[in-house]
């Protein structure tokens, strides 16, 4: 008898252990690339039962992967293939605990999806401002863990800057009980923005206090076609200038990301896409919002567009006239990552870079990857506004994508990273390490500043059972 089920068993319910069946929504990881198999899979109803559960592991020695929606994109939350893992899932902790509405805030459990959050501050008049294209079911536990961004952040901040408090359960099983709602707390070191980010690895993020804001009277969306991607940054230097704290988005695509929705989604109508198959050199979706109203909303955007065309910024330009047209636009940018796998598969990179930096960081990189790779097609799509970029490698037309992946993924990650580098870049923006970029930390990071990361995880996680391979490699295995 498994003596360590038996326990789970005991704390969270026969039900709620998972040891047998069709387990792959839970062992394998959104993009396919990993197929885990874990000892159990356990879903806990309550923070009492995740501190139970960890305890209880603890004790036993075994390893603990924290899972939220698992639609994380660098297989951190998923197990490996040893069986011996246990997968902790948060689903069943979806309550809204409480709304605030002087306080502009609300309490959510870590099980809980941005999608609903947002319909429960909505449903209050009020606003909470992530927005990520799995927001139908990526969940608030693992937006904090990986420290999510999205298509809001040029206004509103990434998940870090939306988060007030933390509720979360240690390596140890003790529940700390930090549901601030404070936005001014100087008491010591900030253990929630150390959290936030750290993938499960440190502790289990089991509830959050979030930001809320006011609900605008007006939000407006436009899209733009632009000769090059310097002419995509002069127009943000034009929005920041002309719409300053209205300016809440700002996302650029490129010709051939756009050519791929074009192709596996004809119903979905590119603007400026003519004649058929062809597109701009490089788009941009662009929105604002005002506490005015529309008009004076639609307004100012037309004005910045105007100016922006008259100046050979822009080449075309459309403003939606309804929130049905602005959903039609905003579809077509989150279609890209759902067109790339149907295209086949490529190789993903979620990169930083400072905004001036980044039409030069393209040409060099895109001229290195042609060089070495005749014919390879670049699926450079991401958020201009904030200077994250989804630049993604497919395979050239033709060759098989496994055989692509299997022979050019490390040397066209190299070859990447070396240039976000050189160009003053981090190579994880808002996907996190996860397991694929932990040898790429290693190389990249200073070295002092991956010394301290090792003090902190050994002093939170001393046993290293929190999420052990992720963001930092496993002691045995660097030895």
């Amino acid at each position: 008898m498994d003596t360590l089920i038996e326990s789970l068993r005991h704390i969270v319910g026969n039900h709620h252990v998972l040891t047998q069946g069709d387990l792959s929504a839970y062992q394998n990881d959104w993009r396919k690339r990993s197929q885990g198999r874990a000892r159990a899979v356990v879903r806990p109803g309550s923070t009492q039962e995740v501190a139970e559960v960890v305890r209880a592991c603890a004790a036993a020695h075994v390893s603990i992967v924290p899972q939220g929606g698992n639609t994380g994109l660098v297989v951190g939350s998923t197990p490996d293939t040893s069986g011996t893992q246990i997968v902790l899932n948060l689903q069943r902790m979806h309550v809204v605990r409480e709304i605030d509405q002087a306080n502009l805030s609300l309490t959510v459990e870590a099980g809980c999806i941005l999608q609903n959050v947002q319909q429960a501050a909505s449903d209050a008049g009020l606003l909470f401002p992530l927005s990520l294209a799995a927001e139908g079911s990526c969940s608030i536990g693992g937006i904090l863990a990986t420290n999510a961004g999205g298509t809001q952040v040029v206004r509103y901040g990434n998940a870090r800057d939306l988060c007030l408090g933390l509720e979360v359960v240690t390596a140890q099983g003790d529940i700390w009980h930090g549901l601030s709602g404070l936005r001014k707390d100087n008491t010591g070191y900030d253990l929630r923005n150390l959290l936030i980010g750290s993938e499960g690895t440190l502790a289990i993020i089991t509830a959050a206090t979030l930001k809320l804001f006011p609900a605008p009277a007006a939000r407006l969306t436009a899209w733009a076609a632009v000769p090059t991607l310097d002419a995509a940054v002069q127009l943000l230097s034009l929005a920041h200038q002309h719409l300053g704290a209205s300016l809440t988005g700002f996302e650029v695509m490129g010709r051939f990301a756009l050519s791929l929705v074009a192709r596996h989604f004809p119903q979905k109508r590119v603007p400026f896409m003519t004649p058929p198959g062809a597109a701009p050199a490089w788009a941009v979706l662009l929105e604002s919002s005002d506490n005015e109203s529309e008009g004076h909303a639609r307004m100012q955007l037309e004005h910045l567009l105007e100016m922006a065309s008259g100046q050979q910024v822009v080449r075309d330009a459309v403003v939606a006239e309804s929130l049905a047209q602005a959903r039609a636009l905003w579809h077509i940018r989150e279609s890209i990552p759902l067109a790339q796998p149907l295209e086949g598969l490529n190789i993903k990179h979620d990169i930083a870079l400072p905004v001036s930096n980044i039409p030069r960081f393209v040409k060099a990189t895109d001229a290195l990857l042609e060089q070495r790779i005749p014919g390879v097609r670049l699926v450079n799509f991401g958020h201009l506004g904030d200077g994250n970029l989804h630049y993604n490698v497919q395979a050239p037309q033709g060759m098989d994508a496994a055989a692509f992946l299997h022979e050019h993924e490390e040397e066209v990650n190299d070859l990447v990273f070396s240039s976000v580098m050189q160009f003053g870049g981090s190579i994880s923006a808002e996907h996190g390490i996860g397991s694929l970029k932990v040898g790429q930390l290693e190389q990249r990071k200073s070295p002092v500043a991956l010394a301290l990361m090792r003090v902190i995880k050994q002093a939170l996680d001393p046993k290293n059972i929190m999420n052990p391979g992720r963001v930092l490699r496993n002691q045995s295995d660097r030895l």
